[in-house]
């Protein structure tokens, strides 16, 4: 770990925060108009970090200037000039084309556990590169999907094909969740139980903290506060092997990769890194998911009453479904929610054809019951790739998980209300109160819609978003349907800048819904 406080230009640093103890690092740049860019990568918990600059003494130019620790210590005890300041669990960066000179502060706290980071500043960010550059669509996909084997395929990084530079291309497996950075993935990999604290008397715990303890086990910073002694307690829960359910393997600059020995029929989480071998510094692709195939005897998925299922149809395939209500009913209701391209579904009660439709969206059918009858769906997939719904078929006619959505879910924007920093904008809700959650990206200009719709995941969540593109969440209904629109402005915006804009609609079962993305532009002059 680093343990100075003065950060190098042009070098990535790893050190460690205690919890609820700050740390603040420097350094300077001695000449205004200076470019100058700052990263700051959290490993394994959300930190909170803030960057501000202070005027350099007049003796601090020159030949004979003190020594930076001698500088520091006179203004060290002043609060400077806040830039930049940000709270999550992302890599998060600071770029300035034209920075004054200064002294530069950076302060950084963890508020929920002890954990270890990474901090790369550079003056020279045009000619560093040190992290690799994404390509213009820098998803990963599933290209083929077994009941053991997942291959994946993703564009390669122009920083291999474009400026030759040596790219490796690490894969990361895993049935929890997606992680946003490597040194997620080595922080969990490599959690230690020499490093396991000793629960403070009277405080609350969580045998999760420990688990996922951030250390690197190949350090002895533990000996600098004493607790290289586990609790025995929890020393027998964790591992210093790496955890079973996370793997993680480096492949070289092949850009496609089969993924073996998996167990059939369970979810997967799959994250990929673009590592630049001279650096060692490394960049996120967007991690995706895939379940594999049933065991063949499990050719048809059981639907239980009331309950949300995910279907997974990879292109051109159908999944046969089964829905055998243990009571007598009147009714049966389902509702489909189709993620992606429109799927057809079929319904046959005890052989017979009920229902054959395309669905796009949410759509929900109600089918006249009969006693102990069963229900055989089937679903299938679109053409033009592979299909992700929702799908939930139930008794109860009050039970509807999915929100009511509109015919119309497009977000209307009104070019004559746009401003240099605002935009303002409008959509339709219904007659049933819900909650509805707007959220903004900013885009690059050449951002068009054949890359709008690689994104139209309806059933991606409000929770995949950063907190920063969070712009506010409303409820609102009307029982005039005429009635029910909304419209909200949203401020804060860059001058002539375009910004991708989400509406996400959520129910009252937690379940969501995405709006069809809108992208707008603020006015460039004012």
């Amino acid at each position: 770990f680093h343990d100075s406080s003065v950060i190098p230009d042009g070098a990535e640093i790893s050190s460690y925060l205690f919890r609820d103890t700050p740390k603040r690092y420097f350094f300077v740049v001695e000449e205004d108009n200076t470019p100058l860019a700052v990263t700051v990568t959290p490993c394994d918990a959300p930190l909170e970090w803030k960057l501000s600059v202070q005027e350099l003494p007049e003796e601090a130019s020159g030949e004979g200037s003190e020594p930076l620790e001698q500088q520091k210590q006179q203004i060290t005890n002043e609060e400077g000039t806040e830039l930049f300041s940000y709270k999550g669990n992302d890599v998060e960066y600071f770029v300035s084309s034209s920075s004054p000179s200064g002294l530069y502060q950076l302060d950084l706290l963890s508020t929920e556990k002890d954990t270890h980071f990474k901090v790369y500043a550079t003056t020279t960010p045009e000619s560093d590169q040190p992290y690799p550059e994404l390509p213009y669509d820098p998803r990963i996909d599933v290209t083929s999907l077994g009941r053991t084997t997942v291959t994946l395929a993703w564009k390669p990084s122009p920083t291999a094909s474009l400026l030759k530079q040596p790219i490796q291309y690490c894969i990361v497996m895993n049935k929890e969740h997606n992680f946003k950075s490597l040194c997620a993935v080595e922080a969990k990999l490599s959690s230690d139980d020499a490093f396991m604290m000793a629960p403070k008397p009277g405080l609350d715990f969580s045998p999760f903290d420990f688990a996922h303890f951030g250390f690197h086990s190949d350090n002895n910073s533990g000996k600098e506060r004493g607790f290289l002694k586990s609790s025995s307690k929890f020393g027998r829960q964790t591992s210093s092997k790496p955890r079973a359910d996370l793997h993680k393997v480096c492949i070289g600059n092949k850009n496609i990769f089969t993924v073996s020995d998996l167990k059939p029929d369970t979810q997967y989480y799959f994250d990929m890194f673009a590592v630049n071998t001279n650096t060692n510094m490394s960049t996120a692709y967007v991690g995706t998911f895939a379940r594999t195939k049933e065991e063949a005897k499990q050719k048809t998925v059981e639907l239980k009453d009331g309950k949300v299922t995910d279907v997974f149809i990879k292109r051109k395939g159908a999944k046969f479904l089964r829905f055998a209500p243990v009571s007598s009913h009147q009714k049966a209701t389902f509702s489909v929610h189709s993620c992606l391209d429109a799927v057809q579904i079929q319904v046959r009660r005890d052989g017979k054809l009920l229902l054959s439709q395309n669905v796009e969206g949410v759509r929900q059918f109600q089918l006249r019951g009969k006693a102990k009858a069963k229900y055989l769906i089937r679903l299938k997939g679109s053409k033009k790739g592979a299909s992700v719904l929702k799908i939930l078929a139930t008794t109860r006619p009050n039970k509807q998980s999915f929100p009511s959505l509109p015919e119309d879910t497009r977000i209307k924007a009104f070019d004559k209300l746009r401003t240099c920093s605002s935009v303002t904008v409008a959509w339709l809700g219904t007659q049933e109160r819900n909650k509805f959650c707007i959220y903004k990206r900013e885009v690059d200009d050449n951002y068009n819609e054949e890359q709008k719709k690689r994104e139209q995941n309806q059933c991606l969540g409000p929770d995949t978003r950063k907190k920063s593109e969070k712009v506010l969440c409303k409820y609102f209904h009307s029982q005039n349907i005429q009635k029910a629109v909304t419209t909200e402005t949203i401020r804060g915006l860059q001058p002539g800048k375009s910004y991708l804009l989400d509406v996400y609609v959520i129910g009252h079962g937690g379940q969501s819904v995405k709006y069809q993305s809108k992208l707008v532009k603020t006015r460039k002059f004012c």
